[in-house]
């Protein structure tokens, strides 16, 4: 039963981490840059030549629109996760690095609380 039960669990813990994969997607920002005064070449210096600028009046605030930059991976290419065991007071996060160290080639583990339980995550080259 407590096979099965910690298998049912890894598998929604995954799940959970590709979901939220998904979710990072890049897209524009504003930034306000004050003064209209020089409002397009100034945006254009601070965001590059696909910035668009707005300025809102002769003495409005200079608003410019830029892509935003890209956020960071959740997890770098070629990095697997996976969970080895339970962090318990014995084993806390060092335990669970050090475990992840010995298990996997360039493993490095942390505690992860799901639903009432603390596993050990290791990344790990894949």
């Amino acid at each position: 039963m407590k096979k099965t039960t910690s298998l049912v669990f890894l598998v929604s813990l995954l799940i959970i981490f590709a979901s939220v994969l998904n979710q990072v997607k890049a897209e524009t920002c504003d930034d306000n840059l004050g003064l209209c005064k020089n409002c397009d070449q100034r945006c254009k210096a601070k965001h590059g030549p696909s910035s668009v600028s707005k300025c809102n009046g002769p003495e409005g605030t200079c608003m410019c629109t830029h892509e935003c930059a890209p956020a960071p991976k959740l997890f770098p290419a070629k990095v697997c996760v996976g969970a080895i065991d339970m962090c318990t007071d014995t084993c806390p996060l060092s335990c669970c690095d050090r475990l992840c160290a010995i298990k996997y080639k360039n493993g490095r583990g942390g505690c992860v609380n799901y639903v009432g339980y603390r596993m050990c995550i290791c990344e790990y080259s894949c």
